[in-house]
């Protein structure tokens, strides 16, 4: 095994309930880059929300945003992919929101040109909002946003896990698989990104294209359906013990749970003996 490279997935991965890395987790990926191996942050965040997580495991490297639709180097600013969703897309799925049904059991959020655009401002969304570190725009009705600009993101924040269930079984029948791709990062946020846009995809560019490494060489630590793409694409899959069962089908491990720091338990198994 000769992995050159790990990508860390964020909230349930290397950030739990404080929303902070741990001292453990820090040290272990310290350790493995002293190996010579190179570590990048894949994450559903906005990119300024992922900022502080990348400069926390002191990658070097692009960072993955979106779910993959934005990729930027924080050194040189350099933005290196950026694949919004379809504006036609993007307004049949706010509509969607808009029917009686969704309207009042879920927020809806647009990130335009890495700025967090809501429908209303309210504990939610304001919630949301200060974990990630970020300034909400409350702006009414998210259609009238996008008009000009496309959404790299739309997101939908469900009053629960049931909710966010039934919205992602419901629109998976609205869109085809090159319209939209649909996963959740975590049980109660449904997400909607270009279907070119995913982790799997963003991986494989930042190993390939950027880094000229194999996919064997490579590998990727994350916790959610997000991640499943890029789970897939990688030579060593670990995943988080507090997963969902139907992603731990995708892990060559399954390490202990962040909050007991399964990320330092998968760098000493994998890329420190």
């Amino acid at each position: 095994m000769d992995i050159r490279l790990l990508v860390l997935d964020i909230d349930g991965t290397i950030a739990g309930y404080s929303n902070q890395v741990s001292q453990t987790v820090k040290q272990a990926v310290q350790t493995a880059k002293a190996e010579g191996i190179q570590v990048a942050i894949a994450t559903g965040r906005m990119y300024h929300s992922a900022l502080r997580f990348h400069a926390t495991v002191g990658s070097e490297l692009p960072l993955i945003a979106y779910n993959g639709a934005w990729i930027q180097d924080p050194k040189t600013q350099t933005i290196h992919r950026h694949i919004p969703v379809s504006q036609p897309v993007a307004l049949t799925l706010l509509n969607y929101f808009e029917q009686p049904e969704w309207r009042s059991s879920l927020d809806a959020f647009c990130y335009i040109n890495d700025q967090l655009y809501v429908r209303k401002l309210n504990d939610y969304t304001q919630n949301y909002a200060l974990r990630s570190g970020v300034e909400a725009v409350e702006v009414g009705d998210l259609r009238e946003v996008i008009t000009e600009t496309p959404t790299t993101k739309v997101l939908a924040l469900c009053q629960d896990a049931d909710t966010a269930q039934k919205l992602l079984t419901s629109v998976q029948v609205l869109y085809k698989a090159d319209e939209l791709y649909l996963t959740q990062s975590s049980a109660t946020h449904f997400e909607a990104t270009n279907p070119e846009a995913t982790k799997g995809t963003a991986v494989r560019y930042l190993a390939e294209e950027l880094l000229g490494l194999s996919a064997d060489q490579v590998m990727a630590i994350g916790d959610n359906h997000n991640d499943i793409e890029m789970l897939k694409y990688v030579g060593v899959s670990v995943v988080m013990g507090n997963a969902p069962t139907a992603v731990q089908e995708f892990a060559d491990w399954v390490a202990p749970d962040v909050e007991e720091d399964g990320v330092a338990a998968a760098i000493e198994k994998f890329l420190l003996n």
